[in-house]
């Protein structure tokens, strides 16, 4: 498993990749957390917070969740991890734009979200009828 130091200089250098207009209005910028968050949403603890985008009185920031990371990835190779941080940092970055453009309709990541939690409750749903206890 890698080190929360060398998740941060990951997460650092993908972050570097992005284009300078991206980042316009993100008054936050990026943060790197030690901690893991399980969703509070989750049908069993199996469902990790791996990013998020904030707006509020403090301004707007993307936050990514090593600790979650790490639940989610374990000793998993660098370039998975690497791989895994540039999708949840793009993903944080698109709410990010969508916000600041004010989409957030059909066609939306908030709607994909939604989609992909649906894909999610369905998925356990699955397991509960082939499973039941």
């Amino acid at each position: 498993m890698i080190s929360f130091d060398e998740f941060s200089i990951i997460a650092a250098q993908e972050t570097r990749q992005l284009p300078a207009y991206v980042f316009d209005q993100l008054s936050g910028g990026v943060l790197a957390d030690e901690h893991a968050y399980l969703h509070p949403a989750r049908a069993a603890d199996d469902l990790y917070i791996l990013g998020t985008y904030t707006v509020s009185g403090m301004g707007r920031q993307v936050v990514l969740y090593y600790g979650s990371f790490a639940a989610v990835l374990g000793n998993s190779s660098r370039e998975t991890w690497r791989e895994r941080v540039r999708a949840v940092l793009r993903h944080e970055f698109r709410h990010h734009l969508e916000t600041s453009a004010g989409e957030f309709g059909k066609d939306s990541l908030i709607e994909e979200d939604r989609e992909s939690m649906r894909r999610y409750y369905m998925m356990h749903a699955v397991r509960k009828t082939e499973h039941p206890e």
